[in-house]
């Protein structure tokens, strides 16, 4: 990743993408108060320099069709350097899992998971997660409603 200095401009734009990616270029010129051209440049560039990875639709999960979101935690038996890339790289196949965290303390994984329901999530739990090897501890939390809030970032800082 380039790691030049972030300028204001930059910073109003990558705000800018971050609240609405499908932004037009003229708008977003525009809101970043320069013109079109340099604006394409620019964003070019904090892509070529790593600063934005990607564009994504936000889905409606309940729309379809995942009525539970649920926050699996997983400790592991060991916690070597091979056994905990061997975890990430199968919670990475799993579909249900939408993010996983590594962490550090009694608790080496948080994997943020979607199911069609209280069963199927139970399921995943039961027959895929606690089934991995050198998984040794899993504690759920089922949420049932949508999220409070998605807090606004301070300008160019990741949600993630």
């Amino acid at each position: 990743m380039d790691t030049r200095k972030l300028d204001a401009i930059d910073l109003r734009i990558l705000s800018e993408l971050q609240t609405d990616g499908r932004i037009t270029n003229v708008e977003l010129s525009r809101r970043a108060k320069i013109t079109a051209p340099p604006c394409l440049r620019r964003i070019r560039a904090l892509e070529k320099a790593g600063y934005i990875r990607g564009y994504h639709a936000e889905l409606d999960g309940r729309s379809l069709g995942f009525e539970v979101t649920g926050f699996v935690f997983v400790g592991l038996a060991s916690q070597k350097d091979g056994d905990l890339k061997h975890f990430e790289e199968s919670a990475r196949r799993w579909p249900e899992v939408r993010e996983c965290h590594k962490l550090s303390g009694e608790v080496d994984f948080i994997l943020k998971c979607v199911a069609r329901d209280l069963s199927a999530f139970q399921s995943f739990i039961t027959n895929t997660v606690t089934a991995e090897k050198n998984v040794a501890t899993v504690d759920k939390f089922n949420k049932f409603v949508a999220p409070c809030f998605c807090a606004k970032r301070m300008v160019g800082t990741p949600r993630e």
